[in-house]
């Protein structure tokens, strides 16, 4: 959220994050974390939600942040790990799993790429109290992985691999990230498509009608020739 002078309202969040925060957070605020998360996606999901494994480590005593991503990580000779960075990945691919997730879990807060629907976030974020934050862009995984002081454990990490293991990252200042769904499950990213798609018809206004469309350039699936 943007303050009278035009500038993102800036948030540093100490997690395990409390309700207060989380009642605190607008859409848009560029948000910081300080403490513990820790890397969950379809892998950890499947082993303790499909096949009722229990999770490696109490996660609702540990923290309730869960970050959907593949780190760049290195064994060290002593047998720590180390973490370079960290690429954020597509959570609309693990929505099924979320509601389920947030029970077992105690997550409140989704660090992810791309976020998801308004549906998602109203059917499945709402009632558990949890917001959804955006990685900002591509190519942030080495900013990101400055924001990591220490690799706490890699649990399944022989049979999962480097990308679907379970890392939990004692962190300072990881971000920026952006606040794209809150408590009431508005969508930032929603929000904003409507406000462009409004104004879309204005763009071609006193134009022929084009010969061929892609998305993107009409609002009108019916009218979208190339993909």
């Amino acid at each position: 959220m943007a303050d009278s002078r035009g500038k993102l309202r800036e948030v540093r969040l100490t997690t395990p994050v409390s309700d207060a925060a989380l009642r605190g957070l607008q859409l848009g605020d560029v948000v910081y974390l300080d403490g513990l998360i820790y890397t969950g996606r379809e892998s950890v999901y499947k082993r303790v939600l499909q096949d009722g494994m229990a999770p490696p480590v109490d996660l609702k005593a540990l923290t309730n942040v869960n970050f959907h991503c593949s780190p760049a990580a290195a064994r060290n000779d002593d047998g720590t790990f180390n973490v370079g960075a960290v690429t954020a990945t597509a959570s609309f691919r693990f929505s099924k799993w979320l509601p389920k997730w947030f029970e077992v879990s105690g997550a409140k807060v989704i660090v992810g790429k791309g976020g998801m629907s308004e549906q998602d976030y109203r059917d499945v974020f709402v009632p558990a109290g949890a917001v959804y934050l955006t990685t900002v862009g591509y190519g942030t995984g080495a900013l990101l992985g400055r924001g990591i002081r220490r690799v706490l454990d890699a649990h399944w990490i022989d049979d999962l691999g480097i990308a679907q293991a379970m890392w939990v990252l004692e962190v300072e200042k990881f971000g920026p990230l952006l606040v794209e769904s809150d408590l009431d499950g508005n969508s930032l990213f929603e929000r904003q498509n409507r406000i462009v798609n409004q104004g879309l018809a204005r763009v071609y206004e006193g134009l022929k009608a084009p010969s061929l469309a892609r998305y993107g350039e009409t609002d009108d699936r019916r009218d979208e020739l190339i993909g």
